[in-house]
């Protein structure tokens, strides 16, 4: 599936906090994680997920989202979506709203698991499918060219940046895209891949990359702010 390349860089006006010792952005003890988030558009916008208490959980902020979903264009009607390290599944379910027709959501942690599923019957999500498993086996394991989006958000501290991004690009149908957050700004694209966009919030980085090869893909000085 073709998809346009989105224009030029964008920083998120969300401010951060630093990082804890497990590498994520931590909260002072006055201001512990929130315990849920709200989606903030399509078919379930203002519905809200539970943010179970688990150590380095940090669900994307609202306006980190909010960005992300006006670069890929709103509308993510018919687009397969892969949520790789789903937490608490605030993105793929924000795909899922927004259209997409297939939502996988996968996650190693039990408690999350469960958490997931839970939302998913609420929100009587049928394109959403919840998969205990490892992202980077599953996606190393799953047909090439199968999804539309993949998003990335890694556990800050395991040093899995560089090996998800390998594991997904195969994933990537014409045209498709990556989402990541990391610790730091890519210096460069991993091959196969451009950097078109990307912000920060606080000690978040975050990126939309797309396949190299898209063959419609216009340039960024082709692409109106």
């Amino acid at each position: 599936m073709t998809r346009a390349a989105p224009p030029r860089e964008v920083r998120s006006p969300r401010g951060g906090a630093p990082a804890s010792p497990s590498g994520k952005p931590a909260k002072s003890a006055a201001s512990t994680a929130p315990r849920e988030v709200r989606l903030i558009g399509g078919v379930w916008k203002r519905s809200r997920l539970p943010v179970a208490d688990r150590p380095g959980l940090r669900p994307t902020p609202d306006r980190v989202r909010e960005t992300l979903f006006n670069w890929l264009g709103q509308d993510l009607t018919g687009w397969r979506v892969l949520d790789a390290y789903a937490g608490s599944g605030a993105l793929g379910f924000e795909a899922a709203s927004r259209g997409a027709a297939s939502v996988l959501l996968l996650e190693r942690d039990a408690q999350l698991v469960a958490s997931l599923r839970a939302s998913r019957q609420r929100l009587k999500a049928t394109q959403v499918e919840v998969r205990q498993a490892d992202a980077i086996s599953t996606m190393r394991s799953a047909a090439p060219g199968s999804f539309d989006l993949v998003l990335l958000d890694p556990p800050f501290d395991a040093g899995l940046f560089e090996a998800s991004l390998a594991a997904a690009r195969p994933l990537l149908a014409d045209g498709g895209f990556i989402y990541l957050e990391a610790p730091s700004l890519l210096a460069q694209a991993p091959a196969g891949l451009q950097l078109y966009r990307h912000g920060r919030a606080g000690a978040v980085f975050f990126h939309l990359l797309q396949r190299a090869d898209a063959g419609s893909a216009a340039s960024p000085s082709e692409v109106q702010p």
